[in-house]
């Protein structure tokens, strides 16, 4: 498998160092990145060939993964437009849609779409996926290795399905940081030193989602365990329903799941 990601951003950076520490052969991958600077570092860094235009990269690789910011992704697709040929193209450019993608490269329809998040930075990410029909099983493997290189990867059967997975698992990390800050803040309120609220913090978070993650049983069942009668437990989590905090945070992922909606529509508009 080639692949040729159109930007050297990021998450582009994330899935190349992914791929190589998973044994995908440097001489197999290409970065098309217009700043120099940023082409320097990625050939440096990973022994990867650099373009400063798509035109330069040709030929082009089995897989095209559309790695660029969300206003950007209208000129990388009309570049990409006299290149791509019947090749399969992933997006991971957020909220751009399958259609204005096909429209801008000039009519494919072998396009997939996804929403990785940031954890895919540390290889620990989860990105949902929904790929048109013409993207056949040849294709779809390839793309869940890619993924697969930076974290786990879920299909979904709708692409509108995408706009929930934005809302739960790309924002999400932002959701546990802020509940993060909040752990530290109260521990600094109650007489710890900062370090000290910072280790408890992250472990407690890092230690309950990693036991989620190793058990079959409900969340609800691990936290009706932690939960004793009449116990320091029970009355924090009696204060949290008091003040509506699980509504609030569902309010919340309807908000982000409408602008995910949104932005969909204004990327999507061309001049």
């Amino acid at each position: 498998m080639s692949i040729i990601f159109i930007g050297g951003g990021n998450m582009a950076t994330a899935l190349v160092g992914g791929l190589l520490a998973r044994g995908t052969p440097a001489a197999s991958i290409g970065v098309v990145e217009p700043l120099h600077e940023a082409r320097a570092r990625l050939s440096e860094r990973y022994g990867v060939a650099c373009f400063g235009s798509t035109a330069e990269a040709e030929p082009l690789g089995d897989i095209v993964v559309l790695a660029v910011k969300p206003q950007q992704a209208r000129e990388a697709c009309r570049a990409l437009h006299p290149h791509v040929g019947d090749r399969a193209v992933l997006s991971v450019a957020a909220g751009i849609r399958i259609a204005d993608i096909s429209r801008w490269v000039g009519g494919t329809t072998r396009i997939a779409r996804c929403m990785p998040n940031t954890p895919a930075l540390i290889g620990a990410g989860i990105s949902g996926v929904y790929a048109r029909a013409e993207v056949d099983a040849a294709a779809r493997g390839q793309i869940q290795a890619i993924l697969e290189a930076v974290g786990k990867v879920v299909w979904v059967a709708e692409e509108a399905l995408l706009d929930p997975v934005t809302a739960v698992s790309a924002s999400g990390p932002a959701y546990v940081f802020y509940f993060i800050e909040a752990l530290e803040q109260a521990a600094a309120e109650l007489g710890l030193p900062a370090t000290v609220g910072h280790a408890l913090a992250i472990e407690t978070v890092r230690g309950a989602a990693e036991l989620a993650a190793r058990s079959d049983e409900p969340i609800a069942t691990l936290r009706s365990r932690v939960t004793s009668k009449g116990g320091t437990t029970e009355r924090a989590l009696a204060s949290m329903q008091a003040d509506g905090v699980k509504e609030a945070i569902v309010r919340a992922l309807h908000a982000a799941n409408r602008r995910a909606h949104e932005l969909g529509d204004e990327f999507g508009k061309d001049d």
